[in-house]
């Protein structure tokens, strides 16, 4: 990389973290594509201030023929454009010549979900998994709120110790840009924080009191550098109360466990502006891949409750 795609770069990202307050895995991730995207400018003599249209195709195509799956290729595209969207605005370029680039959009596979018997094995499990009773409370709650709510294991594993004081009903959480939405919390999601909080609260007063240590600001505390439970060692933890559980580790994961929570919802009547909004989801269109659910559940009711329905 040349010391213009270096400025480019590094410029864009800075001023996605700034402005839009990007994620950190969302900067990794335009990193890595926009990187490779300046070695193959670099490797054919081109800066960014004077590459064009053809130039962006050509380094397209050539993504396709590594067989990368559409969904790569639209995202290596979309970082693209969002940083000659951004050279144009800065006055780098005069123009954005990957303006008019349509790329092959993102193909909408079903996700791969757990079923209702699943999540209960894993909550059984919970509760009884880890090396001391404090641990055990703590895997318990997780596993509750990450069900109960939605949440994507970011948001859960950041989730500030304030906003659960006081038996909350709601929880506010922060998302993906700065977003805060409201999520319920069940009864069982509820007592495994309340007794979590217990455990919790009375670790810190006796490191408090041994060690002169400071309060943590996070549900989740860790001595780690970010101060909470890293999505690491959370996804971790789910595998280990998956075998716990007896369902398949592999099958088990933090994000399967938010999208159990959107189909068993909609299983069960919920409407998708209801799963879009608690999910986070800026578009309904990002919630409707859950829809093959209420197809199902259409063809159980045409085929089982309609007075015309034969028995097969």
């Amino acid at each position: 990389m040349n010391s213009d795609h270096a400025r480019w770069i590094s410029t864009f990202l800075e001023a996605q973290a700034a402005e839009l307050d990007a994620s950190e895995n969302t900067l990794l991730a335009y990193g890595r594509d926009l990187k490779g995207f300046a070695e193959f400018a670099a490797d054919r003599g081109l800066n960014f201030e004077d590459l064009t249209r053809t130039d962006i195709e050509s380094y397209m195509v050539d993504c396709d023929t590594l067989g990368l799956a559409q969904s790569t290729l639209a995202r290596r595209l979309s970082a693209i454009k969002q940083l000659f969207r951004f050279g144009y605005e800065e006055g780098w370029r005069t123009d954005n010549p990957a303006l008019k680039i349509k790329g092959p959009g993102r193909s909408k596979s079903l996700p791969k979900t757990l079923s209702e018997a699943e999540v209960e094995a894993l909550l059984t499990a919970a509760r009884s998994h880890g090396r001391s009773p404090a641990d055990k409370l703590r895997n318990s709650c997780l596993v509750e709120l990450l069900y109960a709510t939605g949440m994507r294991v970011s948001e859960l594993v950041t989730l500030p110790v304030a906003a659960t004081r006081g038996d909350p009903r709601m929880l506010l959480v922060k998302g993906k840009g700065g977003k805060e939405r409201m999520v319920p919390l069940s009864g069982p999601a509820r007592d495994a924080l309340t007794r979590w909080l217990d455990a919790r609260d009375a670790a810190e007063d006796t490191a408090r009191m041994e060690r002169g240590a400071k309060p943590s600001a996070f549900l989740f505390p860790s001595t780690g550098k970010g101060g909470h439970l890293t999505r690491h060692r959370f996804y971790g933890l789910i595998k280990e109360i998956a075998v716990h559980a007896g369902v398949p580790p592999g099958s088990v994961t933090p994000h399967r466990l938010r999208h159990a929570f959107a189909t068993h919802l909609l299983a069960h009547g919920a409407d998708l502006r209801s799963i879009q909004t608690l999910l986070g989801h800026a578009d309904v269109s990002t919630t409707e891949i859950y829809t093959h659910v209420l197809e199902e559940r259409l063809k159980d009711l045409v085929l089982t409750r309609h007075p015309l329905a034969k028995a097969t």
